[in-house]
């Protein structure tokens, strides 16, 4: 898991403790956590008064913060962070929740139905929103492109992505075409293209058939001024799966109207949410968490994400979970990488 945070100072064990503590019981209950409290729960070697001088150390140093007529503390984005990087225990994902998982996605045969029913099992056991897509097919490996003529103006476009994933599109072209034609445009560009993914293609069109552009039939051009739509997912918002709604908004956090509102916003706006999932890295191996302030969306400085990338052949999708910064780190990260895990074993079978 990725680590990110600059810290002012090594903590010593007596401050990690204690910040171990404030978060792991903030993230239960949702209460700023006292000096008292954790006197008398955790460090009853140490008096209320020295542990309100850590406090007052580790909120001066920007991990915690002192709400408003409270007498406890809270931890900040910062308290988060070195929380899951170097305090935090990855609890192990129970085999009831497993076999629960396991079942219920075994009775499903379709892979969009599975994707959906993977998003309202994972929004019920983080009782977070939960987001899971589609392989995106611009990260699969392109294997050919066939040019098929339907009459003396139009061409399909056929283009086969490795794992039998296929796209086709019609193309008006300006004169007629024979049909040697097309098997020698299709014969060169799968010799140039083959093994890239489409995103590569997208980006390097240009480069690889520039010296084809005074080709006469005017094929090239044509490709060159499409390239985006060939080779882009038509079904882009499609591929958003959403689960979990009724158990983000039963959060603490939303009682207040405003934060409600925030919530409803986010969960409402699919583009921002895909926008979200794409900032996280697909080269990151198991799961990748931003908190907060971390998100440079604006709209999500008040949450966490936590995103698991799986792979099938070169394909990737991604499952996500959004939620409050309160959240149960230690469970749900765990969660997301298996859930990830599970649906490219079964994507992959």
């Amino acid at each position: 898991m990725e680590k990110r945070g600059e810290y002012p100072r090594k903590l010593n064990e007596r401050e990690q403790s204690i910040l171990r503590h404030v978060v792991h019981n903030y993230i239960k209950t949702a209460t700023p956590v006292g000096s008292r409290y954790i006197s008398k729960h955790f460090e009853s070697s140490l008096s209320p008064a020295s542990i309100r001088n850590v406090l007052a150390d580790l909120e001066e140093e920007g991990y915690l913060s002192h709400p408003h007529a409270s007498a406890g503390r809270v931890p900040t984005d910062l308290g988060y962070r070195f929380y899951i990087n170097y305090l935090m225990k990855i609890e192990e994902i129970s085999e009831e929740e497993r076999k629960r998982i396991q079942q219920q996605l075994d009775q499903v045969q379709d892979t969009e139905e599975l994707l959906r029913e993977t998003s309202k099992l994972l929004g019920q056991i983080s009782r977070q929103l939960s987001v899971v897509t589609s392989p995106q097919l611009s990260s699969g490996i392109f294997e050919k492109i066939e040019l098929v003529q339907i009459s003396s103006s139009k061409v399909l476009v056929i283009i086969s992505v490795r794992r039998g994933i296929v796209r086709t599109i019609m193309m008006e072209v300006g004169c007629e075409v024979k049909r040697e034609n097309l098997e020698e445009m299709s014969r060169t560009l799968n010799e140039r293209l083959y093994g890239l993914t489409l995103k590569e293609i997208r980006d390097t069109f240009v480069d690889r058939v520039r010296d084809l552009q005074a080709e006469p039939l005017g094929l090239v051009r044509l490709f060159i001024d499409s390239v985006d739509e060939l080779f882009t997912d038509a079904k882009e918002r499609e591929r958003l799966h959403i689960g979990g709604t009724k158990n983000i908004i039963e959060q603490p956090e939303f009682i207040d109207p405003k934060n409600f509102r925030s919530v409803i916003e986010l969960i409402e706006n699919e583009d921002i949410i895909v926008h979200l999932l794409e900032k996280h890295s697909e080269q990151q191996k198991g799961a990748v968490v931003t908190i907060g302030s971390e998100n440079e969306e604006e709209s999500a400085k008040d949450y966490s994400i936590i995103t698991s990338t799986y792979e099938v052949d070169g394909v990737v999708g991604k499952v996500g979970v959004i939620g409050p910064t309160r959240m149960n780190y230690s469970k749900v990260i765990p969660l997301v990488d298996y859930v990830a895990q599970t649906i490219a074993k079964m994507l992959g079978s």
